[in-house]
């Protein structure tokens, strides 16, 4: 049978639905084109850009991947050490490192140093090393009787200074300090003339030096501590930085017993507290007293068993020596704070320790058992870019000295109480860190972020 003629609205009708169906085969193909290409990407691994690595490598320490700490803010806008200067790293020299080989500087500078130290160390008895002033008299107020004088100002070091002190010679003034780079530096104050100015700057740390201690009977060997688990032996006579201790944990503190020739004290890790054998050239004692990190070891003058310690787990301790049990230790005081306790000191006499928090306070205990408990509200917030505030004693029971964020010192008065700002047009910076010359009444250092040493005098 004929098939029937298609009217024009039938044809049209087909016509349409042709070209529909044409589109829909298009597009259809698109999307599995599409499609097809979406799940190549996902089958293919991710590989990222070079500058983001994978978690597991930004975890590691800066000290494992020799890497020196970031620079502070402070100390961003500081002069580099000079380009010819030859810095080793610790991290991949960990035996002995000559002192010349660690000089930030002219090698030849640093003979001066070492000729300054050894004189001095010759031409000091053994009673009057380790004599220390108890007594300054009842009348001298060092609120009113310090000065700074333009030449007993320097910047000594790069960056943020941690710690500072004394050489304990009584006829010269020498600082020591280490700041936030790994470096230690020097500042003879009674330099004089001659090649350099008297400033000498060694690299045998490569994160924050946390602690500087000289030895007791040998003047020319100064131990220094580190985050990155080193604890070196300055050597003068040897001319070495010997390796005396290493550990994957940060060393935080670091003090000798007084008429101990044989072993050092060191804060390591989260509260755990070391004693290291010198002649024997390992641990003897080893006890955790504390939650978190121990930032000051120090020990009484008069009584030398008893030793205190402060930390960040807001809690300084007085122990005995003689009566540390290697489990549960217990100390025979212990002062708390609602913060991070950042120094713990005893006073000259050894009747009163001082203790400094992040609480905003300054504690003082006293009394024949430490059984009074006094607490005197001070400012210390220093924020992230500041060291934090330690309070220290000066050359008697009276005064303690302690930074001002009005770049100022404060003087507390242990008597009544009562604080005076020490101020001076020359400080333009804000001093954070302080030590008091252990033979010198009146002369008193302090540091700063940027690397500065105060030195007031009276």
């Amino acid at each position: 049978m004929a098939t029937a003629a298609l009217t024009e609205y039938e044809r049209r009708r087909m016509e349409n639905i042709r070209r529909n169906e044409e589109m829909i085969a298009s597009l259809k193909r698109k999307a599995e084109d599409l499609s097809a290409i979406v799940k190549a990407s996902k089958a293919r691994p991710h590989r990222p850009a070079k500058p983001h690595q994978p978690a597991v490598v930004i975890r590691r320490s800066l000290r494992c991947r020799g890497i020196p700490p970031e620079q502070s803010r402070e100390a961003s806008d500081l002069p580099a050490p000079s380009s010819s200067s030859k810095v080793v790293s610790p991290a991949k020299k960990k035996g002995p490192l000559p002192m010349e080989e660690a000089f930030v500087g002219s090698p030849s500078l640093a003979g001066h140093l070492t000729s300054t130290i050894s004189g001095m160390e010759e031409n000091a008895p053994l009673h009057r090393r380790r004599k220390r002033v108890e007594e300054s008299g009842g009348s001298w107020d060092p609120a009113t009787s310090l000065t700074l004088v333009p030449e007993n100002v320097r910047r000594l070091l790069p960056g943020r200074i941690l710690t500072v002190c004394f050489f304990p010679f009584g006829d010269r003034r020498v600082v020591a300090a280490g700041d936030k780079l790994g470096h230690l530096g020097f500042w003879d104050g009674d330099f004089g003339e001659g090649a350099g100015d008297g400033s000498y700057i060694f690299a045998p740390h490569t994160a924050p030096v946390s602690g500087i201690s000289f030895h007791p009977f040998s003047l020319s060997k100064i131990f220094s501590c580190s985050y990155d688990g080193f604890i070196r032996l300055m050597d003068v006579e040897e001319n070495l930085f010997n390796m005396i201790y290493s550990t994957e944990e940060a060393v935080f503190s670091l003090s000798h017993q007084p008429n101990d020739a044989k072993s050092i004290y060191f804060g390591e890790g989260p509260g755990e507290l070391k004693a290291w054998d010198e002649k024997a050239g390992k641990v003897s004692n080893s006890w955790v007293l504390h939650d978190q990190r121990i930032n000051t070891i120090d020990f009484s003058r008069e009584n030398t068993n008893l030793m205190a310690t402060s930390s960040t787990d807001g809690v300084a301790c007085i122990w005995d020596l003689r009566k540390i049990r290697a489990k549960k230790p217990e100390g025979i005081r212990t002062v708390r704070h609602a913060r991070a306790v950042h120094s713990a000191y005893f006073s000259p006499s050894g009747a009163s320790l001082a203790t400094t928090s992040i609480d905003d306070t300054v504690g003082i205990l006293s009394g024949p058992n430490f059984d009074n408990s006094t607490m005197i509200s001070h400012f210390n917030q220093t924020g992230r870019w500041l060291s934090s505030f330690r309070a220290i004693w000066g050359w008697d029971d009276r005064f303690l000295f302690m930074g001002n964020m009005k770049r100022a010192v404060d003087v507390i008065s242990t008597v009544d109480k009562t604080r005076t700002a020490l101020e001076s047009p020359l400080m333009t910076a804000i001093p954070c860190r302080f030590a008091a010359h252990p033979h010198r009444v009146g002369l008193l250092a302090g540091a700063t972020a940027g690397g500065q040493i105060y030195m007031w005098s009276q």
